[in-house]
Formats: C-alpha cells, structure tokens, sequence
C-alpha cells in the first residue's frame, strides 16, 4: 500500500483491497448483489426488471462502518464523488444517478458533503432490448475516516421477469427515493437569483417553509454546485423576513474562461428537516 498526500486528508491507495473488489459480485437472487466488502464499509446492486418501455429501478446500496463517509456529488474540499459505470456490451444504459440529502459538516478544518451512515443512490437504467436483461456495471467511491480508501467493484445482475414480485428490492428502492431532496415548491424555492458582474457572488432569495425551522433564526444550509467538481457553500451576510431569506453565496475559482452564459447550475437548500434541490439559470 502506499499514502498519497491530499490536503488535510491523506488518500490511502489500497491496491490489494481495490484489486480483490473488482471480481465480479454476482448473486442468487437475481436482482441484489452480493455485497463488496472494504475496511471502511460495503457497497451492493439492487435492480427491477424493466419495464414495458425498458427503464429499470436501481440503485448503489452504501453502507460506511462507524466513523467512516462516503461523498455526495460533489465531496467538498476533499473526497472522491461517486462514479458508476455500466458495460455498453450489456445492452443497458444509465440515464441519471439521483442523490440523497448529504450532511455538510466542517471537522480539523475539513469541509465535507457526505454520508455517515447507510445510504443508496437511486440509479436511472434503460435496456435496449426486449429479452433477458444482464448488468455489468462498475461502481467507485471514496470511504474516508482519517485515510481516504478508494473502493472499486463490479457487479452483475440477471434480472428476472416483471411479473414476479420483489418486495425486498422494491423497499430498499422506495427507501431510496424518499431519501432524496424535494423538488421546489410554493413554499421552498429559489425565487431569484443573480451571479455579480466580476463572477465572485451568487446572490439568492428563498422562499422558506413555514414551521419551526422556518421560523427560527439559524440559516439554511445552502450548498451550490457548478462547474463539475466545484461547489460553494461558503454564506454571506444572509437575513431571514418571515418566509423569505436573501442571502449571497461566495464563488470561489472558477475554470479559466469559464462561460457562465447559457449554463444551468444546481442548488441544494436544507432548512431543519426539510430539503429542497433546483436548478439556477444563466443568461
């Protein structure tokens, strides 16, 4: 094994533990996979099979042990961000990973946008054909407590018929879904927003829901993701009204040229239990 330095946190390069999870985790129940193991956690597949149009429900189980992480999107300052990869050979396709409500949380001068305990990345699948349907799909994350240890490992899936019924798939996946940000609504939305001229502020306003955690003084976790790998969460003298909060999100650096105009970025907004994902326009 050999250390790499990355920032605060060290990346632990285990290449025994990362070459051993690449054998493939097959399972004899068609639609979950046998768990890949790690030494900071686990990870399987749980599929459906299509339906008549050949979507199919998945998702990444990840289960951290106590005092690890696994990373949202877009980790932080540090961090690996999930990535999954399906065989173009297999006939399906992955349309789009959803994510969860991460915790945001600073620790020895480390910002991380993460998970601490179980959680399962609803997967958006499509199969080309009409027959049998096999996945052959590769996940890797970032498990992190003091070291970071890059966890790969493949995963293959024969998925059976449609008309059989899968309650335990069909729970984890239910689970899975409700665990994700809601979409805006009347009362929880961004309902302006304006980047500076010199691309160094974001300011926003918010429609805040009502309750006790719209109504109490602390701010709403805000975490705004551009560029791929950036995200800003960094607030600026932010002032609840009521429901409306007007506040202005630090831009850090951006890629050289980057062109604002014409680009959508994403906003994730957690105000107490409560949370909130959209997109922000550009002109």
């Amino acid at each position: 094994m050999m250390i790499i330095s990355s920032g605060p946190r060290r990346v632990l390069i285990a290449v025994v533990s990362v070459v051993a999870a690449l054998v493939p985790f097959y399972s004899a129940h068609a639609e979950i996979s046998a768990w890949a193991d790690n030494e900071g956690g686990r990870m399987r597949l749980v599929a459906l099979a299509p339906d008549a149009a050949g979507k199919i429900r998945a998702a990444l189980q990840i289960e951290p042990k106590p005092g690890w992480i696994t990373y949202w999107k877009e980790p932080g300052g540090n961090g690996i961000p999930p990535q999954i990869t399906v065989a173009a050979e297999s006939g399906v396709t992955l349309d789009a990973i959803a994510y969860p409500v991460p915790k945001h949380y600073f620790k020895g001068g480390i910002e991380d946008i993460a998970y601490d305990a179980p959680v399962a990345l609803p997967l958006s699948l499509t199969a080309a054909g009409k027959g049998p349907v096999a996945i052959d799909a590769s996940a890797f994350i970032g498990i992190c407590k003091d070291i970071c240890i890059p966890f790969q490992a493949n995963f293959q899936l024969k998925l059976g018929p449609a008309i059989q019924s899968h309650p335990e798939e069909e729970a984890i996946l239910q689970a899975a879904d409700a665990s994700l940000p809601k979409p805006p609504s009347q009362d929880f939305d961004v309902t302006a927003h304006a980047m500076s001229p010199d691309r160094k502020t974001l300011s926003l306003t918010l429609a805040l829901p009502g309750g006790a955690a719209g109504e109490g003084k602390d701010a709403p976790d805000i975490i705004v993701t551009g560029p791929s790998g950036h995200a800003f969460t960094k607030q600026i003298g932010g002032k609840r009204d009521g429901a409306t909060f007007k506040v202005d999100v630090s831009i850090g650096k951006l890629p050289k040229d980057y062109d604002i105009s014409g680009k959508r970025w994403s906003v994730l907004v957690i105000d107490g239990e409560r949370a909130m994902e959209t997109t922000l326009a550009f002109q």
